[in-house]
């Protein structure tokens, strides 16, 4: 099924369910779709006349409330139930890039190529005190932002040197650096970079784990850590451009041929990887006890752009420009 609706870039999306899908576009809206029959939930949610671009979207744990970010570095609160506007934040000055809320969903960290990271509560909208902003004076962009899962920690990847940084989230004391080149992607513990290699740390002493593995890729542009551990998962330029390692060992499990791949997700049963080409338009559910893929590529006809599974696990959602493709994913897995 495509969605069509957006009359410019999709840049983010979320999939809270097998049910509907939330899109955020470079046209300043932000829609709710139906999965069922692909039609439009309500109405879109611009403000005003307002088109400034959706850079980042966020789904409180709740399914209540969505944070959107943009490029002007703005921060929105939204009820999910009347697509109104709860509250705005303007503490950035450039665009925000990530949004992640709390596990308890009290709170919104927001990164931005400002080169803080700046959090709030999820109910008032005022800033935390202690915590604004939390920023690396050498960083030139904060491309990522997660909490770690119990709250306590808040991991921050950027641009140049100490890329890498793990926050106290209740008194905003950094916690540890981790030294090295600009990190693209990360969860958690791995991190993937510009010199081709990826590592795993431990959060707390900011000391390496793992690595440096290299990759072989000249740049990894994405990874994808499985939730046991026990793998990791690297896509980018060059060499073959996905790879799989054994997460205690740096042992390279697997290899497969799908160039300077955007997008790396697992499925929910842990033996398949998903991967999306940022420029050739595909995207390949692959099966890794055969190298090969499950099924012939879905298609798009510009570069993929977000990929994306639904909570249950049945549903693949992919955009490539205005155009987003929904593929189901039961049989496949």
């Amino acid at each position: 099924m495509v969605l069509h609706g957006h009359v410019k870039d999709v840049v983010h999306f979320r999939v809270p369910s097998g049910q509907r899908i939330i899109t955020g576009s470079d046209d300043g809206t932000i829609r709710v779709w139906d999965l069922e029959n692909g039609a439009e939930i309500g109405d879109r949610w611009p403000v005003d006349d307002d088109r400034i671009s959706v850079t980042s979207l966020a789904l409180s744990p709740n399914g209540i409330t969505l944070a959107s970010g943009y490029k002007n570095g703005l921060v929105r609160l939204w009820d999910m139930r009347t697509g109104k506007v709860i509250v705005e934040w303007t503490g950035h000055t450039d665009k925000v890039r990530s949004i992640c809320w709390s596990p308890d969903g009290e709170r919104v960290a927001s990164g931005s190529n400002d080169g803080t990271v700046r959090v709030w509560y999820g109910q008032s909208g005022k800033p935390v005190l202690g915590l604004n902003p939390m920023m690396n004076s050498e960083y030139k962009d904060v491309y990522t932002v997660a909490y770690s899962p119990d709250g306590t920690r808040i991991a921050v990847g950027g641009e140049e040197k100490n890329a890498l940084n793990i926050w106290d989230a209740k008194t905003g004391e950094l916690l540890s650096t981790v030294d090295g080149p600009d990190i693209f992607a990360g969860v958690q513990m791995v991190s993937g970079s510009r010199d081709g290699a990826a590592r795993i740390w431990n959060v707390e002493s900011g000391e390496t784990v793992l690595g440096p593995i290299k990759t072989g890729h000249k740049w990894v542009y994405v990874v994808a850590y499985l939730p046991d551990s026990r793998k990791s998962a690297t896509g980018g330029l060059l060499e073959n451009g996905i790879k799989t390692w054994d997460a205690t060992t740096a042992e390279l499990l697997h290899a497969v041929t799908h160039n300077q791949s955007g997008s790396l997700l697992w499925t929910s049963d842990s033996d398949k990887l998903i991967s999306g080409g940022s420029n050739d338009g595909s995207v390949l559910l692959w099966d890794l006890d055969t190298n090969l893929p499950v099924d012939p590529p879905i298609q798009h006809e510009c570069e993929v752009d977000c990929v994306s599974i639904s909570a249950d696990g049945k549903l693949l959602v992919t955009c490539c420009g205005d155009n987003v493709l929904t593929q189901a994913l039961t049989g496949r897995t």
